[in-house]
């Protein structure tokens, strides 16, 4: 027991360890499920004194695995809706770039004068949540409702909606608007990660006509792509550009976040529908309040 209790890693304890990883399996059923699940990890590694780049930095590279597991499970949602990608992800990809540039170039005191703001504005869109995602529902019902309408219109009564289940959302159009939105979109998620999820989810559900469904599994992919394009742009940045001892990366970190997100993403549904999503996001909101304090805190006393 002794020798296990002497386990360390990045100057972290085998109890900061566990948490790290219990808070990486709830954050990847949340990003299934909800959104936002980086509100949890992040206010973990900086409660416990991890650097908020590198923290920002380690984290997002973690979660990549739980973000493909959960458009995994969105695969044939996300076959129904591929055109639109084609569009997206170039979008998606060079935001990514870009916000990662801004996170890894810029000095990490910008970041720590930002990331409170950053904070703030997603506990903001895990408020809304509800709210968002009620008007998000109920404008793909009118949508849907109208289609259902002009077909019945046309064809006999017997024909309804469920004899083409796809017809309406099968050609979903992507304008200059939506890319720009997915662009910056991605910005905000290479530079700062969290809630982008539920940013990304309340723009697809404005302007792009599919239903909430396929909606979401496009939304898991972008989420994915960006994580990815980021952790590659770190990758490069921190062995090209920076000295061993100036590196953000903390692979231990990243590796204890990836196993426990993919487990999260995992049984996220199963935890979605078996649990309260007022806990979910009290939980989220308090991990997130947490955070601010510490960055807080750290700012303006040092």
């Amino acid at each position: 027991m002794e020798a296990l209790s002497d386990i360390a890693l990045h100057g972290l304890g085998l109890e900061m360890l566990a948490l790290i990883f219990v808070a990486g399996i709830w954050a990847g059923a949340i990003n299934t499920v909800v959104g936002s699940g980086t509100l949890v990890t992040f206010p973990v590694l900086v409660a416990m004194g991890v650097p908020p780049v590198s923290a920002t930095v380690s984290n997002a590279m973690g979660l990549i695995a739980g973000n493909f597991t959960g458009a995994w499970g969105y695969r044939r949602e996300i076959r129904q809706v591929k055109s639109v990608l084609i569009k997206l992800i170039p979008a998606s990809v060079l935001g990514g770039v870009i916000g990662a540039a801004l996170l890894i170039t810029l000095p990490e005191e910008v970041f720590g004068r930002v990331a409170p703001i950053l904070i703030v504005v997603s506990l903001i869109f895990v408020l809304a949540q509800p709210r968002l995602s009620a008007w998000v529902r109920a404008r793909a019902a009118r949508r849907e409702a109208g289609t259902e309408g002009s077909v019945q219109s046309a064809e006999p009564a017997t024909q309804d909606a469920s004899a083409e289940p796809s017809k309406t959302p099968s050609m979903p159009t992507v304008s200059l608007v939506l890319m720009l939105l997915v662009f910056a979109a991605g910005i905000y998620g290479g530079y700062f990660v969290a809630a982008q999820g539920i940013l990304l989810m309340g723009i697809l559900g404005i302007f792009l006509m599919a239903n909430i469904q396929q909606a979401n599994g496009v939304k898991n992919l972008l989420v994915a792509v960006v994580n990815l394009t980021a952790a590659i742009s770190y990758v490069l940045v921190d062995y090209l550009l920076r000295e061993p001892d100036e590196r953000v990366i903390l692979w231990g970190i990243v590796a204890i976040i990836a196993v426990a997100s993919t487990l999260g993403g995992l049984i996220g549904a199963w935890v979605g529908r078996r649990l309260s999503p007022l806990l979910l996001r009290a939980v989220i909101v308090t991990l997130g309040l947490v955070a601010l304090f510490v960055m807080l805190r750290n700012l303006f006393i040092g």
